[in-house]
């Protein structure tokens, strides 16, 4: 009888401690813990979330120096071999007559630069203003002549139907209002150049490089009589100073 009320308490034992220990809680996660990457004491994970693999370094960044007010930047030196020289140069007064000259362009561009003085014409012109009570007005106006042209054709000398440019100044011929121009021809041929107008007065020259296109270009004065060319030459509305006329010879290459 003893021994069965010792086995009765060992199986009520038994099963308490089972039923005590499936009421323990599991152990909280640590509050401190940091996410990869962060310094200690910083944002705690968020259960459920999985940490960010740290692919980069954090480092100091560059210094960049800002230019001051005086920074500037310098212009590469122009290079000898790269300047035109002139050839020819005219100043005519047109009256629908025309001048030609020839030249085998051998090593383009070839350059041709133009200042043109047209003629002015003055007259009046009637307009309704449009201030209350003013009515009809009349004014003077100075105005460059409709009659006023000047016209640019370069063209091959074995083939005259080739034209490889035609321009120039004056509404008459559909042309603009530049004073000033330089036109640039890009082809190798033998060129016949001519130049044409009416009721203006014009002075043209022509420039090429010396290398290529001469076998001595120790004739050319390259400070005198040579210049460097932009590649886009700019049109000008201002009447410049006319270029002086050389009357060399030269000799072809």
């Amino acid at each position: 009888m003893k021994q069965v009320v010792i086995r009765i308490v060992c199986c009520i034992s038994i099963i308490l401690i089972v039923v005590a220990s499936g009421c323990i809680a599991p152990p909280k996660e640590n509050a401190t813990a940091s996410k990869t990457g962060n310094s200690a004491g910083g944002n705690p994970l968020i259960p459920g979330t999985t940490e960010t693999p740290n692919y980069v370094t954090e480092v100091t960044p560059f210094v960049t120096v800002t230019p001051t007010s005086g920074y500037h930047t310098i212009p590469p030196t122009p290079i000898p071999q790269n300047k035109y020289c002139r050839i020819y140069s005219i100043t005519n007064t047109y009256a629908y007559n025309k001048t030609a000259v020839a030249f085998n362009l051998q090593y383009p561009p070839m350059y041709i630069n133009y200042t043109v003085k047209p003629s002015n014409i003055t007259y009046y012109k009637s307009y309704t203003s449009k201030i209350t009570d003013q009515g009809d007005q009349i004014v003077l106006v100075d105005d460059y002549s409709p009659f006023s042209w000047f016209e640019v054709t370069v063209r091959s000398k074995l083939n005259p139907t080739d034209i490889y440019l035609q321009d120039g100044f004056g509404a008459a011929k559909g042309y603009n209002e530049y004073l000033n121009r330089t036109l640039k021809i890009v082809n190798r041929d033998d060129m016949q150049i001519e130049f044409y107008g009416n009721n203006i007065t014009a002075t043209a020259s022509v420039w090429v490089k010396p290398e290529g296109n001469f076998n001595d270009t120790t004739q050319f004065n390259m400070t005198t009589d040579c210049a460097y060319f932009a590649s886009n030459p700019r049109d000008s509305l201002g009447d410049l100073t006319p270029t002086p006329t050389p009357t060399p010879t030269w000799t072809q290459a």
